[in-house]
């Protein structure tokens, strides 16, 4: 088992600790990138096979997003509202200067506007108008059901769909990097916080276009991406051990 995984894994998955995925347990896993969220769930619900085991996770990332994703089996899953609710930290990098349909690299540039009037000063001060209670529309390429149907079905069809506020709390909105047209951030947001919105909604705040080109999420509530297990060293350390079923 690997030597470095501490703290969180302590309480998530501790060394030479006897699995027991029936009765419940919480696994952070760092999410690949272009993975759905429910792939990193499928793969690891295979590896416990021929268990039929609940797993879930506590916190949508986008597939264009990697980093922290609380997993959750077994009787743990009836806890994964309560990790959900927990507050979340994101680095990321955004293009000031343009902007796309999809808020991220999803989609096409569709408008560019002209930086050489933006400062740092004016940067990093657009972002004092986004701290605390904060309302904000969903990217119509997001994974939010209306209908029963993902938004961004709709959104490759073509289909005009109305977008509803959301109420949202930002907790810290920094600027650690500015190099136009590339900027580099840090967020801790209340859960259902759309980075891809923020960031469309930070460019328009400068008067101009920007849209997300990297997103890690690197905490949720109390564990830590550096706790975090790749998705395949995880699968490994499953299968090696003896499932405990009471």
């Amino acid at each position: 088992m690997p030597q470095n995984k501490t703290n969180a894994l302590d309480t998530a998955l501790p060394k030479n600790k006897q699995f027991n995925f029936a009765e419940g347990e919480l696994l952070l896993v760092n999410k690949p990138y272009q993975w759905t969220s429910f792939d990193v769930v499928g793969k690891l619900r295979n590896s416990f096979k021929p268990l039929k085991l609940k797993v879930g996770h506590a916190g949508t990332l986008d597939p264009l997003a990697t980093g922290l994703l609380i997993i959750c089996t077994g009787k743990m899953t009836k806890q994964i509202d309560t990790f959900q609710a927990e507050e979340k930290e994101y680095t990321g990098t955004m293009i000031l200067g343009a902007t796309t349909p999809s808020y991220d690299m999803e989609t096409e540039v569709d408008e560019t506007f002209d930086t050489s009037n933006l400062n740092n000063d004016q940067i990093r001060n657009a972002c004092k108008q986004f701290m605390g209670d904060i309302q904000q529309y969903p990217p119509a390429h997001s994974a939010i059901k209306i209908d029963g149907e993902r938004l961004y079905e709709k959104a490759r069809r073509g289909e005009e769909v109305e977008l509803r506020l959301r109420n949202v709390t930002i907790i810290d909105f920094e600027i650690t990097r500015i190099e136009l047209p590339e900027i580099d951030f840090r967020v801790v947001c209340s859960k259902g916080t759309y980075i891809r919105s923020l960031v469309n909604d930070f460019g328009k705040a400068l008067n101009n276009g920007a849209y997300l080109t990297n997103l890690v999420r690197t905490r949720s509530g109390n564990y830590q991406l550096k706790d975090a297990w790749e998705v395949t060293e995880l699968v490994s350390v499953i299968k090696e051990q003896k499932v405990i079923i009471e």
